[in-house]
């Protein structure tokens, strides 16, 4: 398993998503008629648990506010993410590993995951990057070989 570098300090972090091989998601929103719930559909479900990234990235700046997951037969669901304002309080290790800059700079720039610290520590340098494990400069590797 891949190391997590983070440099903020306002972040828990919780390993649930890879104790298990599937399970379903839900996501609370901020709409304009207040905080919404959504289930995720089954192909969805079957997308998040492959691609977490994907568990945070599908909706607008500033719209998604908590992500629970329940496991494959269990009646608990387990918070994985979570965001007061503009601060980023719980996120799930499966889902640091795999957060790009460019996910963080499109739909979380308001909040306290968006650091250059955080980007210098595992050395990002486009959206492509990872936000939380080291990037490897693949360009240095070839021209040294």
């Amino acid at each position: 398993m891949t190391k997590l570098i983070n440099t903020i300090q306002d972040i828990m972090t919780v390993n649930v998503l890879d104790q298990y091989t599937g399970g379903e998601f839900r996501h609370i929103l901020k709409t304009s008629l207040g905080m919404t719930c959504w289930d995720a559909r089954d192909f969805d479900n079957v997308r998040m648990n492959k691609f977490p990234e994907s568990i945070i990235s599908g909706y607008k700046r500033g719209v998604l506010q908590t992500v629970q997951f329940k496991a494959e037969g269990s009646d608990v669901w387990l918070t994985v993410f979570s965001r007061t304002g503009k601060k980023v309080k719980l996120m799930d290790e499966a889902i640091m590993r795999n957060l790009t800059v460019g996910t963080i700079n499109g739909l979380f720039d308001n909040t306290n995951l968006m650091s250059q610290e955080q980007y210098k520590a595992v050395n990002s340098k486009t959206w492509a990057s990872m936000a939380f494990v080291i990037n490897e400069n693949k360009v240095e590797e070839t021209v040294a070989s």
